[in-house]
């Protein structure tokens, strides 16, 4: 690694991520890294490259907003995996690679001469991700789209109304999951190396990135054997920990221990509720739930959302109205977040707003702020760097 990263203004310069993933675990995890320094390639088809360059709308003034949310910061070079040439840049890509990331099918890289085993032959310290749908034994026919994971892993059946049908989550979160844990796994080995010199080859699935995400709901089965239902926005284990409905629209309510019930019932003018013995401890309004939240709805019928929200956040009871997309941008910064950084093109021209990577370090990173790369954009400057 580069001597002149030693102060952490960009953690991973130096690093080179060749990336052979498209759609959005893959791409997720390798932006991420390119966040934080590395020297990001992307590998594409020719002609069309990743799928999400055509997922729209919407679409920005530059491109899909699917594709350009994930991919900032990186150099894009068009390779035919078909052809002999553009296959010999790739694994000389590959061999000079400190991190390769794909997402093929089970045995894709390897049928290439681009998998694992072949190439920590001549390079060892490489850290190699394979991300697939449901693992390379049994599941390594099964495609491995996040929403057909939500419906298999189970994470469909807990989510939406008690008395509707299942529901997916509002954004493909098993991929961010699934990205996340492999941004994890890559730093890791990547710490791993630097006292063995040897890489590693990590195999990461949805499904058991699913899976480890279910915390509670998972645990509720294999240590209580329940198996957990949809109960739209109420929580299994806390009361009142849900949406309960105002004057004028829903507020949600967020009880995490018995003190904050007690200032709830003390701000809706009912403290008696916090010393009755059907809702004084949590466990206790737990199985008293029914009962609690008709009381509390009919207190809050009384004013609107943001009346409610006002006086019990100043009292200290985590509360709060339903917000858009746009809203909650607009929290963030009006508490200091700076959730958005400008993008600019290669001539330093802005040509677009993204989220921020969400860590805020101190010392602080050195920003990157390239915007998602033209589709073969870097591939002449390579081409000539791998030859």
């Amino acid at each position: 690694m580069d001597d002149n990263a030693s102060d952490l203004s960009r953690p991973l310069e130096g690093i080179l991520v060749a990336d052979f993933s498209r759609i959005l675990a893959g791409p997720l995890a390798t932006v991420t890294l390119a966040d934080l320094g590395a020297r990001v390639i992307k590998v594409e088809r020719p002609g069309s490259g990743d799928d999400t360059r055509g997922w729209g709308p919407p679409y920005s003034a530059t491109g899909a907003t699917y594709f350009e949310g994930i991919n900032r910061n990186k150099e894009s070079i068009c390779l035919d995996l078909t052809d002999a040439a553009d296959l010999e840049l790739a694994r000389a890509l590959a061999l000079r690679a400190d991190v390769l990331v794909e997402n093929f099918k089970p045995g894709g890289m390897d049928k290439l001469g681009l998998g694992y085993d072949s190439l920590q032959q001549e390079n060892p310290g490489l850290v190699y991700a394979s991300i697939t749908g449901f693992g390379s034994a049994g599941g390594a026919d099964l495609l491995g789209y996040d929403f057909l994971v939500q419906a298999l892993g189970g994470l469909m059946s807990i989510t939406g109304e008690e008395d509707g049908a299942p529901m997916k989550v509002g954004v493909a979160l098993v991929d961010v999951l699934t990205a996340k844990d492999a941004t994890i796994g890559i730093l890791a080995a990547l710490t791993a190396r630097a006292a063995t010199g040897r890489g590693a080859r990590l195999e990461l699935n949805l499904l058991s990135s699913l899976q480890g995400a279910l915390a509670n709901q998972g645990q509720a089965y294999l240590g209580a054997g329940v198996i957990p239902k949809r109960m739209g926005n109420a929580h299994p284990s806390i009361v009142p920990y849900q949406l309960l409905d105002c004057a004028d629209g829903p507020l949600a309510v967020a009880c995490g221990n018995d003190g904050q019930f007690a200032r709830l019932a003390t701000v809706l003018g009912v403290e008696r509720l916090a010393a009755d013995e059907r809702f004084a401890t949590n466990t206790a309004r737990v199985h008293n739930r029914v009962e609690l939240i008709k009381i509390l709805h009919g207190r809050l019928a009384r004013a609107t959302a943001l009346s409610w929200e006002l006086r019990l956040t100043e009292a200290g009871v985590p509360a709060g109205r339903v917000a858009t997309i746009d809203e909650g941008i607009e929290l963030a910064e009006t508490l200091g977040l700076a959730p958005t950084i400008d993008v600019q093109d290669a001539s330093g021209t802005t040509v677009g707003r993204q989220i921020r990577h969400p860590v805020s370090w101190t010392p602080p990173l050195a920003p990157r702020t390239a915007a998602p790369p033209a589709l073969g954009e870097h591939g002449d400057a390579i081409r000539a760097w791998l030859t």
